[in-house]
Formats: structure tokens, C-alpha cells, sequence
């Protein structure tokens, strides 16, 4: 029986082919045009994927909600069409993804991937500020090139077609790193299970070694390193699904402070110590439902970490951190993101190493670009009203074998950001332990390889205001 099925569906393609070559095109056909009703399905003749030369086909069809062989029911395939595009332009491989239905025969249609691969391999020169935002390296620090770290990043987005990473990173300048991480999504069959593996080594000239008055304060020798640390993690993931990823993760890390650093601040690790060794054990669930995960336009991202470190006094953190992002569709440019950070720490008596929550490079609220957020616990939460008012693209090389259209959208936004942080020994923060909020206006930029640059014009409760510019660090 499944020869005679096999054989038939093969026939069908021979003659849907066949017709398609008499005229000359492969005709795209319209899902509407099919005849709908409750309970009417068409049958998977065929997915046939093109444009990919480095992607293997399987990891395209890991994407798409429907397989070869399935019986789909008509009313919800062009959902399930626009859910697969959406899916295959989430994995960060591809400039440009249609799925379509190319040809039908009777209850049988036939669907055609076409996909442009992204350039992977990019070994290029790596310069990075070590301050947690372009405003501050520019006005606090007058753009000082000792705040700057500069190397080489070798990074393989695709190593060998499986959509798996490989990142290795020499740096030096401000820190000196070396740092090596390998992340393949599926090593099964069934593409369900996954790992990732990272190694990281670090020294640097300057510390953050304590919080006055809710903004950082840093301590700089003439002549040695003030801290080194090594870390290594390795992480199990499994995804049953398409939306939804639960990650694993165990690790170590070790670090070591100069005498320094104690005498400007006792309490940076627990029990006045120098040096501090931990183990490293967590959980993430993630849930991805937007069209677009660099910058959604309708959908919802979330995503939960709980992990632990340490098993003695000298390191005792638990921690709980959600981060939700929520976006509706008004009108056809128009949508109303609704995004939310929370983190708790446990027990409440956290030495500075463990107490830094908001504003350090990850969760933070516009407007307080300058200052940082410490405590046990807090949240922040943002509204955001966009609108869409120019979209083009830029054509480079017409008519070369690599030509390239960049695209560009431009996003006008009004914003506005509430947040609260409970510190048990606050000492003197002026954000701790009380509600804080900011509003503003601004633009964002979205271009092609998930490029999203951030123009905001903040105001803050204290009635400072300026315009702050970030590169894809909205959390």
C-alpha cells in the first residue's frame, strides 16, 4: 500500500510538472483561488525548497507546520503558509523567504520554499565600548579610547548547514578576552535536541566596584589587572515544537580580585574575599510567536530563566528573571508594544556581585541610561505606540552575480517606562525603593542582518532629558 501511494503521488507530480513546463512557468497559485469550506483539507504532494546552497533542507522543513504526506485543512493553510514564513525568517539564515503554493492538482497542491541565504561568515575587526550605552562612553567619559576594547571576531552563523554557530572572539584593549562558544540547535533525528558549549577568560585594568548615588563608580590602576575570571558552561536544549525552546544549563566560573578592590568596597563578594569559585546550574523556557523577533510588529515573545549559584556561604543566589514582549496590530503601520522585565533574587541579604539589576547592558529604561539600578528584586514595564512611515530599499551591485537589496524601515514611536526596585540596604541610590518613571519620543531603524539602531529623545522624573542612541540593546 505505501508503494501504490508513493507511486501515485509520484505520478502526480510527474504530470503537475509536466503541465507547469507546457506553460513555461511554474504557476504561483493564490490560496483564496481554492475551494474552502469547514471540513475540506488538501494533501502535501510536495515541498520543494530552493536557494539554498549552504542550509540543509531539513532544517528549512523543521520550520514549516506541515510536512510532505500531510492532509491540511484548506481554511487554515494560508495561516499555516504565513506561519512558515515567519518561522524560516526567525532562524537569522535568510535575507528574503517565500512559501507559496506552486501548483495544484485536484485535492493535492504542491508547495514551493524560495529562499536567499545571508552572508555567514564574518571574520571581521571587533571594537565594542565597555560602557553599557553609547551616551555614556560620549558625555561621562568624553570618548575616551582607553574605555574601548578592539580584536578579532570570527563568527560562522552556519557552520555547516545546520544553522549551528561558531563565535571566537581575541580581544584586547580596555579587557583583555578570549572566548570560544559552539551552539548546533539539533544533533538528533527527530530535530528536537540541541546543545551549545562556551569557554570564556577575561582580565581587566578597570572595576565597577561599587553603586553611589545610582550611578557606577569605577577604579583604574596604573600598572595591573584589578580582576580576572574564567567561565565555561555547557547547555542542553530540547524544542518539541516550533514555538517553544527549554534550555538546561550548568556551568562554572572563578574569579579573582586584587587586594584593592576590598579596601574601596568590603562588601563586593560575601566575607570580605578575594577570590570566589561557584557552580552554575539553570533552566530558560522560551516561547517565540511574532512575525518578526528582531523587531515585532504583532506577536508575543517570552522568556523565563530560573538558576542557582553556589552551594556554600561564600556564593548563595537564587534567581528568577520573566521577560515578556507583547505586540498588537492597530491598524495596517500602526502597533502598541507592551514589553515587561521582572527579577527576583533570594535570600535578600546579596553581596554587589549579585545585586545588579537594572541598567547594566541588559533590562534598563529609557531615559536612565546614565544611572543603574541595584537591589534584590524589581520591574520594569514599557509602552510603546509605533508607527511604520517610510520603507525602501537600496539596490548594491545591480546586475553582479552579488547584488543586494538592503532594505530599509524607519519606525516613528512615543514611549513610556514605569519601574521599581527594592533594595534591602539601599544606602544612598535615589532610584531604590521607589516608583520611577521616564517618557519620550524618537526613531528606530530596521535593516537587513536584524540591524536595529534606536534614536530615543528620553525625559526622566527628575526633569533631565537628551537623546540617547542604542544598537539593538532593547531587552
Amino acid at each position: 500500500m505505501n508503494f501504490c501511494r508513493t507511486a501515485f503521488i509520484l505520478l502526480l507530480i510527474f504530470f503537475a510538472k509536466l503541465s507547469s513546463a507546457q506553460s513555461d512557468a511554474l504557476l504561483k497559485v493564490p490560496v483564496d483561488t481554492l475551494k474552502q469550506n469547514d471540513t475540506a483539507t488538501v494533501f502535501i504532494a510536495s515541498i520543494s525548497i530552493y536557494g539554498n546552497k549552504k542550509t540543509k533542507d531539513f532544517i528549512i522543513n523543521r520550520e514549516i507546520p506541515f510536512k510532505q504526506g500531510d492532509y491540511v485543512l484548506l481554511k487554515e493553510l494560508d495561516e499555516k503558509l504565513k506561519t512558515a514564513r515567519e518561522q524560516l525568517f526567525n532562524t537569522s539564515l535568510f535575507l528574503t523567504v517565500s512559501v507559496s503554493v506552486a501548483n495544484k492538482y485536484g485535492q493535492f497542491v504542491f508547495i514551493q520554499v524560495d529562499v536567499k541565504e545571508r552572508w555567514y561568515v564574518f571574520p571581521l575587526p571587533y571594537f565594542s565600548l565597555v560602557d553599557k550605552n553609547l551616551n555614556t562612553w560620549l558625555v561621562t567619559y568624553h570618548h575616551s579610547f582607553q574605555r574601548v576594547n578592539y580584536g578579532v571576531k570570527f563568527q560562522h552563523t552556519n557552520f555547516t548547514g545546520r544553522n549551528d554557530h561558531l563565535t571566537l572572539w581575541f580581544i584586547t584593549g580596555y579587557s583583555r578576552q578570549v572566548s570560544l562558544k559552539y551552539d548546533r540547535p539539533y544533533f538528533d533525528k527527530k530535530l528536537r535536541n540541541g546543545y551549545a558549549v562556551s569557554f570564556n577568560y577575561t582580565r581587566q585594568r578597570e572595576l565597577n566596584y561599587i553603586t553611589d548615588s545610582s550611578k557606577q563608580k569605577f577604579f583604574k590602576p596604573d600598572s595591573f589587572f584589578l580582576r580576572k575570571a574564567i567561565s565555561a558552561e555547557f547547555d542542553y536544549v530540547y524544542r518539541p515544537g516550533l514555538r517553544t525552546r527549554h534550555i538546561f544549563s550548568i556551568g562554572y566560573t572563578r574569579e579573582d580580585l586584587a587586594d584593592t578592590i576590598l579596601k574601596l568596597n568590603s562588601d563586593y563578594f560575601s566575607n570580605n574575599k578575594t577570590k570566589i569559585q561557584y557552580p552554575l546550574i539553570g533552566y530558560t523556557f522560551q516561547y517565540f510567536h511574532a512575525d518578526y523577533n528582531a523587531y515585532p510588529t504583532k506577536g508575543f515573545l517570552g522568556q523565563a530563566t530560573l538558576l542557582h549559584r553556589g552551594f556554600d556561604r561564600s556564593m548563595n543566589l537564587t534567581q528568577l528573571q520573566v521577560i515578556s514582549n507583547y505586540t498588537i496590530s492597530l491598524l495596517k503601520n500602526t502597533q502598541l508594544q507592551l514589553k515587561d522585565g521582572a527579577v527576583v533574587s533570594v535570600p535578600f541579604n546579596q553581596p554587589f556581585y549579585n545585586k545588579r539589576i537594572f541598567g547594566y547592558g541588559g533590562i534598563f529604561m529609557r531615559g536612565l541610561e546614565y544611572y543603574v539600578m541595584d537591589g534584590e528584586a524589581g520591574f520594569v514595564h514599557r509602552t510603546t505606540l509605533q508607527h511604520k512611515f517610510l520603507q525602501f530599499n537600496v539596490r548594491l551591485a545591480p546586475g553582479k552575480k552579488y547584488e543586494q537589496n538592503i532594505p530599509f524601515r524607519f519606525y516613528a514611536k512615543l514611549y513610556s517606562d514605569a519601574g521599581y526596585v527594592y533594595d534591602k540596604t539601599p544606602g544612598n541610590s535615589l532610584l531604590s525603593n521607589k516608583m520611577v518613571y521616564t517618557w519620550g519620543f524618537g526613531v528606530d531603524m530596521i535593516s537587513f542582518y536584524d540591524v536595529v539602531f534606536k534614536f530615543d529623545y528620553s525625559f526622566n522624573q527628575f526633569g533631565q532629558s537628551g537623546l540617547f542612541i542604542h544598537v539593538r540593546t532593547d531587552f
